[in-house]
């Protein structure tokens, strides 16, 4: 009996009738066409069942790869199987870096822009706003692309595509010169001193996380700097009353730091310490569920303070949670659309029915705040909420009707989202 595919948590094992590996474009395109359920499966690095289908199951990492980067235009066009760690390593052989990176740089770049999956930085957008262009196998085996460049009308609601439209062959995203990045860790950042100081401290460096595990009353902090133009090289200690740490450190207590980026100040290349994790080793803990939750910036303290009144059940269920900012952004499905935002992350013991007991206690607690659920991990958010929190939501509904007229790319979580027009 065939082993059936699961995530990279294995919470999910995937239903699919069929995998697939298709070796070139024609393959994809023919396995398409004639499918009558298809879903792309990249990296598995999603916690709910957004990869999932009844049908066909296609992985593009057996298609010819290209990683291509354009100095005229100052971008990089990428096969969709790829992973960000691979690209980043590209880009800095030719002088060239993206703005920001995931927490991993493990994880697939075309579904990592199809959930609006991010990194952190106040002044940076998601992964998916470095999309200039985007090639896809639609419904009927038809190859189409989208850029931004020609105001094309379907762009902002396209790359944030949940897999809906259709199967992403190749992206081309923007580039910026190499930079290089150095990388601090603090201990014990008193709540107070986040309460008074927000703003000073997601302000203190090109990417700033916030992490706490809910049973004690103060923060870790890492702070990512570029090093150009850096007025301080050496960081005061102590700071707002955290102490600089004193050796490297890991976000889950108890786990290996020879997991994670080099830390203690030493400078790196861009891509090696944006990622909290090394590509060479597991990401994160390997064993955890993921939820997060994005709400307007201006929030942030009072969503904390919401979640405090219910530590008593995130404790014993949170490895870690993280606290970052991300720029507003126009991509329809984005999480940041239209707003500036915070997004508050909980990696969760791997046990799935105690943690689903407790999401709709979190989803209460932030529903003041409007949050929206990152598209690749777990929640219990309803259709109306989407619908509510998402301006463009009906627009995105319509672009799923005029794509795949036949529902070729839906699946029970689609259905869920977004339901079939009776």
């Amino acid at each position: 009996m065939t082993t059936r595919p699961t995530n990279w948590a294995r919470n999910v094992t995937f239903g699919a009738e069929r995998v697939h590996a298709p070796t070139s474009l024609e393959q994809l395109r023919g396995l398409v066409a004639g499918s009558q359920r298809i879903r792309a499966l990249g990296t598995g690095h999603s916690f709910n069942r957004i990869a999932d289908t009844t049908g066909d199951q296609v992985c593009l990492a057996a298609l010819p790869q290209r990683c291509e980067v354009d100095p005229e235009t100052s971008t990089v066009t990428v096969s969709a199987g790829m992973r960000y760690g691979e690209v980043a390593e590209t880009l800095q052989a030719a002088g060239y870096a993206l703005r920001n990176l995931g927490s991993l740089p493990h994880i697939g770049v075309a579904g990592a822009i199809a959930t609006g999956t991010h990194g952190s930085g106040g002044t940076l957008g998601n992964l998916a706003t470095d999309v200039t262009a985007l090639t896809m196998v639609t419904a009927d085996g038809v190859l189409v692309e989208v850029r931004r460049e020609s105001d094309d009308a379907d762009f902002c609601g396209v790359v944030v595509g949940l897999g809906a439209l259709g199967i992403v062959t190749e992206v081309t995203l923007q580039a910026v010169p190499s930079f290089e990045i150095t990388q601090w860790v603090y201990d014990d950042l008193p709540r107070a001193a986040v309460d008074e100081h927000v703003e000073e401290i997601f302000a203190s460096a090109y990417s700033v996380s916030l992490f706490t595990n809910w049973r004690s009353p103060s923060f870790q902090v890492w702070l990512k700097h570029r090093t150009e133009g850096l007025v301080q090289p050496e960081p005061p200690s102590p700071w707002l009353g955290a102490t600089l740490a004193d050796g490297p450190r890991h976000p889950v207590v108890g786990l290996p730091p020879k997991n994670c980026t080099e830390q203690l100040g030493a400078s790196g290349p861009w891509h090696t310490r944006l990622p909290h994790f090394q590509l060479e080793f597991t990401p994160s803990s390997g064993e955890e569920l993921q939820s997060e939750y994005l709400l307007p910036r201006e929030h942030a303290l009072d969503a904390l303070g919401a979640l405090d009144q219910i530590s008593d059940r995130l404790g014993p269920l949170v490895q870690v949670s993280e606290i970052r900012m991300v720029a507003g952004d126009d991509l329809w499905l984005s999480p940041s659309y239209g707003r500036d935002t915070v997004a508050i992350h909980f990696t969760w013991v791997p046990d799935p029915a105690a943690v689903t007991s407790v999401l709709s206690a979190v989803e209460e607690q932030l529903s003041p705040f409007r949050p929206r659920p990152h598209w690749g991990k777990l929640s219990t958010t309803s259709r109306d909420t989407l619908a509510s929190n998402y301006e463009r939501y009906a627009d995105f509904a319509g672009l799923m009707r005029r794509f795949d007229p036949a529902g070729k790319f839906r699946n029970e979580l689609m259905d869920r989202w977004f339901p079939p027009a009776s």
